[in-house]
């Protein structure tokens, strides 16, 4: 019976041979793909039975990079849009601090025009807050006594009349709008001239004309400006607007309602004009005689002449006084 070792410790050539043959092998294909270049289709062949192989040692090295590649741009990304929300929110804030400038200067640029046009002195002025009382319709402005602001004076904006100031801090002044349920004021119809009071009706925002005679010549879209008969209100100031009139024949006015021309609830800035309230005119009484044509009133004239009669006619004699006596 044959004893034979196991494949794995049968020997071949020594190794040292199998180095030397192999590397033998290696010299002389070199040599000739350096001399007569007849390798290269192999080398292609070889590349391309290759690449499959290349590509699965690969695999795992990529994708450990692929996979770093996205944890970064995850957190980058995650980065990039918390800075962009950052950005969007202070943007935003910018956006409608500009707009609010610009309606703003819009709003200023306007009332520069109106100043211009009334010849009255004006002085500018701004909101500060609404009065704490729920009932009445009344603003707080940032003007008040040391700016030359006194009690009465007319506020409006570039439309026309918002209210009237009715206290005076030295810095500060509370100005009654129109629609204020006590407040009113005189106006005057554009189309026919015609004079009535305009009273405040107080939260509903409208102004009402009392006291018109049922046949009054007023209609819807009519105009109504100051009348300036006051003394307060310049003549001329846009006042409100017809929206409505009811005459009923058992009633003995008319409703009229109107709405107001300026903007009592929405503008920021007003005008102060700087008008000193006018008191009553009083005419000194005339004589009762009346002038004669030389522009000298009658008893004067009488006067004179009975001066110039007593020193033209002759004086008595004592005794004759006497016996007048």
């Amino acid at each position: 019976m044959e004893y034979s070792p196991p494949p794995l410790f049968k020997q071949g050539a020594s190794a040292r041979a199998k180095v030397v043959f192999f590397s033998l092998i290696a010299i002389a294909l070199l040599v000739a793909d350096a001399r007569m270049r007849s390798l290269s289709v192999i080398r292609q062949v070889v590349g391309s039975a290759l690449y499959p192989l290349q590509m699965a040692a690969l695999a795992p090295r990529d994708a450990f990079n692929r996979a770093g590649d996205y944890f970064t741009s995850l957190t980058s990304l995650q980065q990039e849009n918390r800075n962009l929300t950052r950005n969007l929110s202070v943007n935003a804030q910018l956006l409608q601090e500009s707009q609010q400038l610009y309606a703003e200067n819009a709003q200023l640029r306007k009332l520069l025009g109106a100043s211009e046009r009334l010849q009255a002195k004006s002085l500018m002025s701004e909101i500060l807050y609404d009065a704490r009382d729920a009932f009445t319709r009344k603003i707080v402005l940032d003007r008040g006594s040391q700016n030359g602001v006194t009690l009465g004076q007319p506020v409006i904006d570039d439309i026309g009349v918002v209210g009237q100031v009715t206290r005076v801090y030295p810095f500060t002044s509370e100005v009654t709008l129109l629609t204020d349920k006590d407040q009113a004021i005189s106006v005057q119809v554009v189309r026919n001239g015609l004079r009535s009071v305009a009273y405040g009706r107080g939260q509903s925002g409208v102004l009402d004309l009392k006291f018109l005679a049922t046949n009054a010549d007023i209609q819807k879209g009519d105009t109504l400006v100051t009348s300036g008969i006051d003394g307060v209100f310049p003549a001329g100031l846009a006042v409100a607007k017809v929206v409505q009139v009811e005459s009923k024949s058992n009633d003995a006015f008319a409703h009229i309602v109107c709405q107001p021309s300026a903007g009592v609830d929405r503008n920021r800035q007003l005008l102060i004009l700087l008008v000193e309230e006018k008191a009553p005119r009083v005419e000194p009484e005339e004589p009762k005689d009346k002038k004669d044509k030389n522009g000298k009133r009658r008893s004067e004239s009488a006067r004179e002449a009975g001066a110039d009669n007593a020193a033209a006619a002759p004086a008595k004699p004592p005794e004759t006084r006497g016996a007048a006596r």
